[in-house]
């Protein structure tokens, strides 16, 4: 469609936060480490569609330095990375670019361009953020069959209420129960 109508019905692009949390609600131990996380290699768990319909990743940059440990190689190569941080100083690899804006205001203006859907990839701060924000459109929630006790929770100090609807769930042989939530329309 083109002409002055064109934009009328352009769509916004959509914020997803697609992760893992025990069943406590916590995404990491309290160093990081995601040990207590089940193989990748085992199973998919709705992995491969959900990454091809994102363009652009955004992360805190505790969750960006997990990300580097991983097989010594990024592994979100071919996808626009953004990782915030308050530090002008903290190194960032090319891989990725640094963000000191405040993050809502920073999605909110990645969510009016033009390309695919957003992977909110943690952690917990960046998380809270955006919910309280509302600026997330779509959860999709791995709950691993863990209590951790410990840990950096999934949503830590959230202000904002929200209800959501399920819209698909899963779940696997390995007990993982995937849950797909968006905000319920009031």
């Amino acid at each position: 469609m083109q002409g002055i109508f064109a934009d009328t019905f352009k769509t916004m692009r959509k914020v997803k936060l697609y992760i893992a949390a025990s069943f406590d609600g916590k995404i990491a131990r309290p160093d990081g480490a995601i040990d207590w996380l089940p193989s990748p290699t085992d199973e998919d768990y709705g992995y491969e569609p959900f990454y091809n319909s994102i363009d652009t990743i955004v992360m805190g940059y505790a969750t960006y330095e997990v990300c580097l440990s991983f097989d010594g190689k990024w592994p979100y190569d071919g996808k626009k990375s953004f990782v915030f941080t308050r530090s002008a100083t903290k190194p960032i690899l090319e891989v990725a670019e640094r963000v000191t804006e405040n993050p809502a205001d920073f999605v909110r203006k990645l969510k009016e361009q033009d390309g695919g859907d957003i992977w909110l990839l943690g952690g917990g701060q960046i998380n809270t953020l955006l919910h309280d924000a509302g600026l997330i459109d779509e959860y999709i929630i791995a709950y691993i069959p863990v209590l951790l006790g410990e840990g950096i929770e999934l949503f830590p100090d959230i202000k904002k209420q929200v209800n959501l609807s399920i819209t698909q769930h899963k779940v696997y042989d390995s007990g993982v129960a995937m849950f797909y939530f968006c905000p319920k329309k009031e």
